[in-house]
């Protein structure tokens, strides 16, 4: 596989918009610590025990905080360095540690109006950065969150990098998903595919592996003849993530009923691919895909019907009443309808990852979606 990465022209692209924000919102300065916001603004990743902060001032001037060392890829216009390890042991406060030498690299006057991640930064981060002073703290994550709804091309390039080592998933599971096959074994080698599929480690590959079940994690149990085996799978490939599902038929012969109820479900993925384009109405989407599953069963649908990808699993937009979003070109989503009842053991979901252009969407997920492996 070819090794995508986030490249230096976009981070400077999306440190810049953000600094307009700042500009126009009279934010003065923003600390990040998320690792995917630290990634996402200057293209270092920290390994997943170790803490590094982000600190950018409305002028677009970016200091990087990394832990240990200085990485060697990181869009920043200086970097500073604290121990996160003493003696190859990790600190445990590490957060402290990277506040007070940013405190220490950064000047703080009264009133200053300074951006935070409301749910990620604690008390003791504040304390040091304020360094005594009278601060106002602006919650930044809002902000963020809008920000990565719209997909630089870096960051496309990773995601597609993560549907393609899904892909490689499913077409392993369509070799083994047999009669008698023990969910744990299919979730084993499911996983070594995936990371050979990525040529390096991965955190997540994915979240439901279960026959004869709407999903969940695998159980010490064999795949029965006729079950509905489904898989639900997305792959993190350097912090990006791809999220798809597919369902098969252990034995490879489905019933009528079976059959019926993939059609319902693939129709529903169709009038997705028909109808979305920049403005529409997610939640209009989400009533449209439940009106056509309750025509084959009221009830049978009971989720929602997709998100957004990105650095994080669920992100906007969100398909689903609970929110009024609406579509945007440069989004990426997923769509994931299903229909679960007892005689057709016991469920069917099928989902596909798609990017919203100026027209209309293009499907990214380009594998198969039959039942019958």
């Amino acid at each position: 596989m070819v090794s995508p990465g986030l490249q230096p022209e976009f981070s400077r692209r999306r440190q810049t918009r953000l600094a307009s924000w700042m500009d126009q919102e009279q934010v003065d300065r923003m600390v990040v610590t998320r690792p995917e916001h630290v990634q996402y603004l200057t293209g270092f990743r920290p390994h997943r025990l170790m803490v590094a902060m982000f600190h950018l001032d409305r002028t677009g001037k970016g200091l990087l905080i990394a832990p240990n060392a200085a990485p060697d890829q990181a869009v920043a216009d200086e970097i500073v360095t604290f121990p996160a390890q003493f003696h190859s042991t990790l600190r445990q406060d590490q957060h402290h540690a990277a506040a007070t030498v940013l405190a220490d690299s950064t000047t703080v006057v009264d009133s200053t109006r300074i951006g935070m991640e409301y749910s990620a930064i604690g008390e003791s981060v504040r304390r040091a950065v304020a360094k005594g002073r009278s601060v106002e703290w602006v919650d930044v994550e809002p902000a963020l969150w809008q920000a990565r709804r719209r997909k630089d091309p870096d960051e496309l390039a990773l995601i597609e990098a993560a549907i393609a080592c899904t892909g490689r998933m499913y077409a392993r599971a369509r070799e083994i998903v047999r009669p008698g096959i023990n969910e744990l074994d299919v979730y084993g080698t499911l996983f070594r595919e995936a990371v050979l599929a990525a040529g390096e480690p991965i955190l997540d590959f994915g979240n439901d592996f279960q026959a004869a079940s709407p999903g969940g994690p695998p159980r010490d149990r064999v795949a029965e003849r006729g079950e509905l085996f489904v898989l639900d799978l997305g792959v993190s490939y350097r912090g990006y993530y791809a999220d798809n599902c597919r369902t098969l038929v252990v034995g490879g012969t489905a019933t009528a009923e079976q059959t019926g109820a993939w059609h319902a479900v693939v129709d529903v993925l169709r009038m997705i691919e028909e109808e979305v384009r920049p403005g529409v109405s997610c939640r209009a989407v989400f009533h449209r895909a439940q009106a056509m599953l309750d025509t084959v069963r009221p009830g049978a649908f009971f989720h929602h019907l997709g998100h957004g990808i990105g650095l994080f699993p669920h992100e906007a937009p969100h398909l689903n009443p609970h929110w009024d979003d609406q579509f945007q070109a440069g989004e990426l989503f997923t769509a994931e309808p299903g229909v679960y009842w007892d005689s057709l053991r016991a469920g069917i979901r099928v989902e596909d990852d798609y990017l919203v252009t100026e027209t209309g969407v293009r499907r990214l997920s380009q594998f198969p979606r039959e039942l019958i492996a």
